[in-house]
């Protein structure tokens, strides 16, 4: 008599875990042992096939199959791309970037999803469907996958000597116990009730609401906080300027750094150094960043060191990750309503390495595109460095008027 009982237990316990063809065996193996009215018994409870639980018959004394296989050579259903040949370089043509205007890439100019290939695909004689579509491109080396930052626009030759300068000026200055600061302007930002990125924690259900659409607020505008990163100290200056990001206003903000915060740091200092980006109020070409810079070295009688960051290069200044991050981390999610919080947000924002920020408002007009005659940018007391004089320069103070 067949023990069902034993034959279910030795199943669910040992041969349902087995792979498709241990299982065939493991079945065919229980017929056997079984006898007579076996097939249909092993069948009901391990829930195969007979046709299945016969074909393990036939395994079971067949030769042994080669090592990682589980059918025999040509066992299955054929792949589509050996029924259809050139069914893969079609697909590839299609996906792959090509030259604007082919006509043999239909999906050239729109997103390339799978529905969309496996329709494109079909109208080129390949009927195939999603599925198929997926497992071609996975076998072809392809995924889904978004853009990446890293291109850095023009790599310099001496992108990398640069960065050595910088550094190897910048830890001189600060072993003579000069200041040393990162200077840039963070990006504009709106004024009023608009969704700002992040998220905080609220009551669940509870979200803030702000306006549905950002357009700018006539009345409050917009807000261009510029930056002066102290990199020995770790204090940041920030300046909240209400008109036009200038030249003029980058200065006047380093002004304000050196008369609230760093006067009383370093009370003796004879020069400044300050690194920026290659562009934007402080570029390297723009020649009113000079003629101000010029009548900020004259007014304190600092020589001041200028080195920028080769093109491309911005996300490297120090006073990105040093301190406009956090400032991004500090107000996240929360809507600059008026200048008043923006000014607050900057300066709460802190770092467990101990970071300490100022802000303050300033309320003056700055006006955009102003010419500089080449008369007055010759009285610059401009003195380039032998390494990229157009990156490396020096301002020094002119001789004082008379009383």
């Amino acid at each position: 008599m067949i023990d069902a009982a034993a034959i279910r237990v030795r199943w669910e316990t040992f041969g349902s875990k087995l792979d498709e063809r241990g299982r065939r065996l493991y079945a065919a193996a229980e017929v056997r042992a079984a006898g007579r009215g076996g097939l249909a018994l092993v069948s009901k409870i391990t829930g195969l096939a007979r046709s299945t639980i016969n074909r393990g018959e036939d395994d079971l004394d067949g030769a042994p199959l080669a090592e990682g296989r589980v059918r025999r050579e040509g066992g299955g259903r054929r792949s589509l791309s050996a029924i259809y040949p050139g069914l893969r370089e079609a697909l590839l043509r299609l996906v792959e970037p090509a030259t604007r205007g082919d006509p043999m890439r239909p999906l050239l100019w729109v997103s390339k999803s799978l529905q969309k290939l496996a329709t494109a695909m079909t109208s080129m004689g390949f009927p195939v469907g999603v599925d198929t579509v997926r497992e071609e491109l996975l076998t072809l080396g392809f995924s889904r996958q978004g853009n990446r930052k890293a291109e850095e626009g023009s790599n310099h030759p001496d992108r990398d000597a640069q960065f050595e300068y910088i550094n190897s000026t910048v830890m001189a200055a600060q072993g003579r116990g000069e200041p040393v600061i990162s200077v840039d302007t963070k990006k504009k930002e709106l004024i009023g009730n608009f969704k700002n990125a992040g998220s905080d924690y609220r009551r669940k259900g509870a979200p803030l609401r702000v306006n549905v659409h950002d357009f700018e607020d006539k009345t409050l505008g917009k807000v261009a906080p510029y930056g002066v990163y102290d990199v020995t100290a770790n204090e940041g200056w920030v300046s909240v300027g209400i008109t036009s990001d200038t030249a003029e206003f980058a200065v006047a903000s380093i002004r304000c750094w050196l008369e609230r915060m760093a006067r009383r740091r370093y009370p003796g200092a004879k020069e400044l150094t300050i690194t920026a980006d290659c562009g934007g109020s402080n570029g390297a070409r723009v020649r009113l960043w000079k003629v101000e810079l010029q009548k900020l070295a004259d007014e304190t009688g600092l020589t001041i060191h200028v080195r920028h960051y080769p093109p491309g290069t911005s996300k490297w200044n120090k006073i990105e990750h040093r301190l406009f991050c956090h400032i991004t981390q500090n107000w996240r999610s929360r809507p600059l309503t008026d200048r008043l919080a923006v000014v607050e947000l900057i300066g709460a924002t802190t770092t467990t390495t101990g970071l300490k920020v100022e802000c303050a408002i300033d309320p003056r007009t700055y006006q955009k595109g102003i010419k500089v005659a080449d008369a007055e940018f010759d009285a610059i007391h401009l003195i380039g460095d032998a390494f990229h004089p157009e990156w490396n320069y020096s301002i020094r103070p002119g001789p004082k008027p008379p009383a």
